[in-house]
């Protein structure tokens, strides 16, 4: 008696079960300089150190001197301006307090931001394939392929985030597809190549509710739709041509890595509102590399420098290449506004060259007058 497997038909010899999605061991070509890559559709490439003349040398001793810089002020009248456009996006807040408050002092703050922008560049590759449709094959009959690091690609504007992939030179080669094993088709998985299925509606047995199944007509049995009854689907790795071509990808990453530090200073406004507002660049220096802060007035400025700098050289240079640095010195306009009103005293803060406010006691918060 045959299995029931077998009621559902003959499986094709011919027809291969579809294989793994990545090639099997020491299927891929060694190419020089590029030996233990990960395979295809795995999950990370493999990173590529620069070379030792690729990474600069910091020289010792050297430093980076500031000029002295004037901080800005704001009048009463830039100080009401402020404040009633920022009232004016408050729809629980009225607008007479702004308009007759009576200042009583306007106290400015020196508040520093420091920046240091280190921009790398790293490099990593990995296999990939493609199908082979007869297209041109740069393999290593035309030459060795270059290093890494040796691939010549044109990158951005400075200090620019970007990804490029390109192939590495005389890297490719063709193989029979290792999903189908050079047949240009696989299996169907859903009916094992037998070109039917149970039917799902009566479970093979013919009938649902003591009646004739009207889904499978009585045979316990339907055509697979997967595969439309064919017992086999086109290999969605070689897309039916049999042959893959197999290259290498080089992915280059271009990379800003921003540091902003600011000294906490007023510990009634919050710090992190400056991160929505604009300074004063009046001192910037850049080179591949730049040095500690040396002489300025905050110490803790000069601190950070070092330490930041410092930091980024040993976390950056080991696994990408530093390609320019530069760090700067804003000044951020910060004024806390004293006034009166209604015979009470209040406060706000004016701060960045946008003239925010950041008013949390501000009087009358529920009616719009």
């Amino acid at each position: 008696m045959d299995s029931p497997e077998e009621e559902l038909g003959d499986i094709d010899p011919d027809i291969p079960e579809e294989g793994p999605l990545a090639p099997p061991p020491g299927w891929l070509d060694s190419v020089t300089g590029y030996e233990e890559l990960p395979g295809e559709k795995d999950c990370a490439d493999k990173v590529f150190p620069p070379p030792p003349d690729y990474i600069p040398k910091p020289e010792n001793d050297k430093k980076s001197a500031v000029p002295d810089v004037r901080v800005p002020s704001v009048s009463e009248d830039m100080a009401r301006e402020a404040l009633l456009k920022f009232v004016g996006k408050k729809w629980t807040y009225s607008s007479k307090p702004a308009r007759n408050l009576v200042f009583k002092d306007l106290k400015p703050y020196t508040v520093y931001r420091y920046r240091l922008e280190t921009y790398t560049e790293s490099r990593s590759s990995a296999w990939d394939c493609e199908p082979h449709t007869d297209q041109f094959v740069d393999g290593p009959q035309y030459g060795q392929s270059p290093p890494p690091w040796a691939v010549a690609v044109e990158g951005p504007p400075m200090y620019t985030d970007l990804t490029q992939k390109v192939r590495v030179p005389h890297s490719s080669f063709v193989k029979a597809c290792h999903r189908c094993h050079g047949r240009g088709r696989v299996r169907c998985n859903h009916c094992h190549g037998r070109k039917r299925t149970w039917c799902g509606f009566c479970h093979g047995s013919g009938r649902t509710r003591n009646k004739r199944c009207t889904h499978c007509h009585g045979s316990g049995r339907k055509r697979c739709n997967h595969c439309h009854a064919k017992g086999h689907r086109c290999c969605t790795s070689c897309s039916g041509h049999r042959n893959l071509m197999h290259y290498i990808v080089l992915t280059i990453t271009w990379k800003n890595h921003v540091f902003e530090f600011i000294p906490d200073r007023v510990p009634d406004f919050p710090v992190k509102k400056f991160e929505k507002v604009s300074g004063d660049p009046f001192f910037i220096d850049e080179s591949i590399l730049v040095y500690p802060i040396v002489g300025f007035p905050d110490q803790d400025i000069c601190s950070e420098s070092r330490r930041i700098i410092e930091e980024h050289l040993n976390k950056f240079s080991s696994m990408s290449r530093i390609l320019q640095q530069r760090q700067t010195i804003e000044v951020v306009p910060l004024t806390q506004a004293f006034y009166s009103y209604n015979g009470k005293n209040y406060d706000y803060f004016v701060f960045g060259f946008e003239n925010k406010v950041h008013a949390p006691k501000y009087p009358s918060s529920c009616s719009i007058l």
